[in-house]
């Protein structure tokens, strides 16, 4: 089963999808500066676990992956986009669609590297493998507001303190790689972060929960941008979420030389320096 390529957003007769948001840093590729199979198949597997949990709500494993097609490589430097819809649930079986997208900052163009086919098998202690069941797929969802950027992924461990719970510092990161994307989608050029104007925790991330950055510009300069990104946690199993922390971060358009450079206006004006 195949659907037709389609952006983020755009609205589907389906589960809402989850997306795994990054950018192709060079310790990810090969010799060709190209982003290695092994991580692209890796990011996909992950984002296909992701949303097979949120339709389930149980733990999943991963049974088989088939009809991963490699099109096109997705480029040092360049967004990628792993898009994962569920199409398919059997009562105790879900198939999952998993695209990779790369998309060049500079010109916003985009293009379809890598789809595959995940099967994930609920995990289930043996009084409930008998009763329990899949819920039906939905078949609406609700389509984030143009310019928000969603990206989930999942806590693990390696990023945990010793109380289990999330580093700071590794929060911190996840929210300023959504507010570059942000930014370097409405300027079209590579942006710095300049500051941090305000960065509030308010509940700690378990390990093996999943986080969710939003991701917003809300006021831009000459040269800079204000993103605001809030960071939501979600239980695994249960689904119950909660605003963990909110920050508002200056990142600045800049040129091949790290040199400030201006955003360039759009529909919602050009805003003051």
């Amino acid at each position: 089963m195949k659907r037709e390529f389609m952006s983020e957003g755009e609205p589907a007769g389906g589960p809402a999808p989850t997306t795994l948001i990054d950018i192709v840093f060079p310790g990810a590729t090969n010799h060709h500066g190209t982003l290695f199979g092994g991580a692209g198949l890796s990011a996909m597997d992950r984002v296909a676990f992701v949303a097979a949990t949120r339709q389930g709500r149980v733990p999943f494993v991963t049974a088989s992956c088939e009809r991963v097609e490699f099109k096109k490589p997705a480029h040092v430097g360049e967004i990628i986009s792993f898009v994962a819809t569920p199409i398919w649930a059997g009562r105790r079986s879900l198939t999952v669609e998993v695209e990779m997208l790369a998309e060049a900052i500079r010109t916003g163009e985009r293009h379809l590297c890598t789809r595959g086919v995940f099967h994930m098998v609920a995990s289930l202690d043996p009084p409930l493998r008998e009763t329990w069941s899949l819920p039906p797929l939905a078949t609406t969802h609700d389509v984030p507001p143009p310019g928000e950027v969603r990206m989930a992924d999942i806590v693990f461990a390696d990023q945990a303190n010793s109380s289990g719970t999330m580093f700071g510092g590794d929060a911190i990161a996840f929210m300023t790689k959504a507010a570059f994307v942000a930014a370097s989608r409405l300027c079209r050029k590579l942006a710095v972060l300049a500051s941090s104007e305000r960065l509030d925790f308010h509940h700690p991330i378990q390990v093996g929960a999943i986080v969710e950055a939003v991701a917003r510009v809300v006021s831009k300069g000459r040269t800079s941008m204000t993103v605001e990104v809030e960071l939501w946690s979600e239980a695994l199993l249960s689904g119950t979420r909660c605003q963990t922390a909110k920050g508002r971060f200056v990142m600045v358009a800049v040129d091949e030389n790290q040199r400030p450079v201006p955003v360039i206006p759009d529909e919602f004006g050009t805003g003051t320096s």
